[in-house]
């Protein structure tokens, strides 16, 4: 039996990539966006998560990202 990882491989590269401070993080709390500040806040934890599931959405349905193995 095969399976797909395409989808496992990329939520979890795109979960941490969109991590609030860790690339950028937007809006910030002086900016709309600051790059590598390590930094999180409610409304910018809202606004990852929508990008993030947008993203996610278009690579998965979209474009149909697939990684066999098997």
């Amino acid at each position: 039996m095969a399976m797909d990882w395409g989808p496992i491989i990329v939520a979890v590269v795109m979960f941490i990539l969109l991590s609030p401070g860790l690339l950028f993080q937007a809006p910030a709390k002086t900016r709309v966006v600051e790059f590598g500040n390590m930094a999180t806040s409610g409304i910018s934890i809202l606004v990852h998560s929508i990008i993030y599931f947008c993203v996610i959405t278009v690579l998965l349905v979209a474009v149909g990202v697939h990684v066999h193995t098997g």
